[in-house]
């Protein structure tokens, strides 16, 4: 815990090791620092003028810094309570019948959900985003590495436990995909964003195939690119521990690769979705009907050996629709 003898320290020094310190002074209106003088005599210099618009006296000014890097330092922490697993502890169903359940999901599993549409797969995802004590209609418990989560999590806007990833997925913000990433680098605390731009665009490009550049504008992104950009800057900032894809099967990316990088980054993914390739890429997969979990289902060997021949037919129905894009002819020849 940073405390106040910091105010003895140069600015210069201070600046250094908290790349970030800086913004604190900017924000106030403060941009010509003498970064030769200590925090305490730099605030003692100021002009009452600055300290009149900053609402401040000088000592509340070094208070305030010393509060700021503390509080961004907090958020730099790999801290102790990070996400390992989750547990589904069983509610009921929409006839009320018991879930026998005491499912645990650990980081670094696919988790594949599946049932019609209606069966209650978003209400599962809506439980575990909002870690629900029973106080939700299916009565679910979730927990976070075996515990009751503390209401300070539950409640907790920096730290949200899924990210969300769904197939309607567009840009409105006017800005290119450079400053996108660049703020969102900001708030986790990158120090260098260009290089952080640079590894997410590029995997976005290799995700969707279609290319495009760090001064695209959003606005211009196609819906695939748009989702493949989202994937890479989830896998490679985003915080959240828990991923939820869903129903991204007309998306427009390599959904594979979409999946293997989000392991690599170490998440937990839950797919929600009617495509049988995307509901056999779960390690579980959990079958919803009338609002509850009817079954879980580990996926076999057997299942295994069908997934290349499901990908064989997928890719030959990408083709066909491919070449009907570009105007071709259904014939014996594509057929």
């Amino acid at each position: 815990m940073v405390n106040n003898s910091l105010a003895s320290f140069k600015l210069g020094d201070i600046f250094a090791f908290y790349t970030y310190a800086r913004d604190f002074f900017i924000s106030l209106g403060i941009n010509e620092i003498d970064t030769g003088l200590s925090l305490k005599k730099f605030v003692a210099d100021l002009e009452f003028e600055l300290l009149d618009n900053a609402g401040l006296d000088r000592e509340q000014i070094i208070e305030n810094f010393v509060s700021f890097i503390n509080k961004m330092e907090e958020l730099k922490k790999d801290t102790s309570d990070a996400v390992e697993s989750i547990t589904i502890l069983g509610g009921k169903d929409k006839l009320g019948n018991e879930e026998q359940l005491n499912l645990e999901l650990r980081v670094g599993e696919v988790v594949s959900i599946v049932g019609p549409t209606g069966s209650g797969k978003s209400r599962l995802l809506a439980d575990i985003e909002c870690l629900a004590q029973r106080d939700t209609p299916t009565g679910r418990q979730i927990l976070l590495n075996g515990k009751v989560p503390g209401i300070d999590r539950r409640y907790s806007i920096e730290n949200k436990l899924i990210a969300q990833l769904s197939q309607n997925m567009n840009f409105v913000m006017d800005l290119s995909a450079r400053e996108f990433i660049g703020f969102h680098a900001e708030s986790r605390m990158i120090e260098n964003i260009d290089l952080s731009v640079a590894k997410i665009v590029s995997c976005a490009n290799d995700l969707a195939g279609e290319k495009f550049g760090p001064d695209t504008p959003l606005t211009q992104l196609s819906g695939g690119q748009s989702r493949a950009l989202m994937i890479a800057d989830t896998a490679l900032l985003s915080p959240s521990p828990v991923v939820l894809i869903d129903e991204i099967e007309n998306a427009g990316i390599d959904r594979k690769k979409a999946i293997e990088l989000l392991i690599k980054e170490e998440k937990l993914v839950l797919i929600s979705t009617h495509d049988p390739v995307l509901a056999l890429m779960g390690d579980k997969r959990l079958v919803v009907k009338n609002g509850g979990i009817d079954k879980i289902i580990i996926l076999s060997p057997e299942e295994k050996r069908y997934i290349d021949v499901l990908e064989e037919m997928d890719n030959k129905m990408l083709e066909i629709r491919d070449h009907l894009r570009k105007g071709g002819i259904i014939d014996a020849s594509i057929c």
